[in-house]
């Protein structure tokens, strides 16, 4: 069941350090729902997370998990060797069997420590995995970027859609890999995807109260919002990061990262490398990992990869439960 919320407001996961426990408890505890960041982390990670989020709040709150997929090694290999020379990477770090600890991490999930809600991106998961989800009573939601996949969901037995548009930042959720996302928004989605019969929750693009209070009349349940948060004290963003924030530059969407397209603030790395980075993941990202993490330890940050929508410049430094008020003023 989707949580009775004070506040119609979904902290988005934030792969990669923004999403923290904190933040998860402070949106909750303000009426709000938060979702942990489960990618990129081991599931003993993902557990400990969990917990700590619970001796925070005794609201319901949600995990994210990455569906994987499988390359194919043989198409794929010379494309990363490539460019693993281009930008100076190290390819002996790449690991063509990565599936983000999937099975381990439903594992937890459905066998150890349930949660309220799980919820997708990257893919639709099996039927088999929501049915395991549903028997220990969790709520599914599925990130779709059109009618296809949304209706995948809905056939897999999802309880819900996280319905993001072009204006999202950080990585598109879009099912393939190698998949151009398209340019509609939220808005435009949410009556394109009206007919699934799926309650609906709206993402991207979200700056301030007049936003949310747009895609809500346009039918969604709630509104999922990340970027608003980057800069609450309780997020788990770099000083490198919260400095690229504050410097005025406008947001692109580049592969050049992880092999995704993913939403960004515009910097040297990613002008260099957009139109050559292979359409790889997480293969790419294994290769810039380390360069990202250098460059953040250095606050250099024409280097790192600064997710953020479109919204960006709305965003507020002060604590989230100050976000969840604001931007439910709609």
């Amino acid at each position: 069941m989707w949580p009775q919320l004070n506040r119609p407001i979904v902290a988005a996961p934030m792969a990669g350090g923004p999403s923290t426990a904190e933040l998860v408890a402070a949106v909750c505890t303000a009426g709000g729902t938060g979702f942990l960041a489960a990618g990129y982390k081991t599931a003993v990670a993902m557990e400990r997370e969990v917990v700590a989020t619970r001796e925070l709040t005794d609201r319901p709150f949600g995990v994210n998990l990455f569906v994987p997929h499988e390359p194919s090694q043989r198409r794929d290999e010379a494309a990363v060797r490539a460019y693993a020379e281009r930008i100076g990477a190290d390819y002996s770090r790449v690991n063509w069997s990565d599936d983000d600890g999937w099975y381990d991490k439903l594992a937890v999930l459905t066998q150890v420590d349930p949660v309220p809600m799980v919820s997708f991106t990257f893919g639709c998961p099996s039927d088999d995995d929501i049915a395991a989800l549903h028997s220990v009573g969790t709520t599914c939601l599925v990130t779709v970027t059109d009618l296809d996949e949304a209706r995948a969901a809905a056939a897999a037995g999802a309880d819900l859609l996280v319905v993001q548009g072009f204006d999202a930042g950080g990585h598109r959720a879009t099912h393939e890999v190698s998949k151009e996302p398209n340019h509609r928004d939220a808005l435009a989605l949410l009556d394109e995807l009206r007919e699934v019969g799926l309650p609906m929750v709206a993402a991207g693009g979200v700056g301030g109260p007049g936003d949310v209070r747009r895609m809500l009349d346009a039918g969604a349940v709630a509104v999922q919002c990340g970027t608003a948060f980057l800069r609450c004290p309780e997020a788990g963003t770099s000083a490198t990061y919260r400095e690229l924030l504050s410097t005025g530059r406008e947001t692109v969407v580049t592969r050049a990262f992880s092999g995704r397209p993913a939403r960004g603030l515009r910097n040297a790395f990613l002008d260099a490398y957009s139109a050559e980075a292979p359409s790889v993941f997480p293969q790419v990202d294994q290769l810039t990992k380390p360069l990202r993490a250098e460059a953040t330890s250095c606050g250099r940050t024409d280097e790192i990869s600064g997710w953020a929508g479109l919204g960006w410049l709305q965003a507020q430094e002060i604590p989230a439960a100050g976000v969840v008020a604001h931007l439910s003023q709609g």
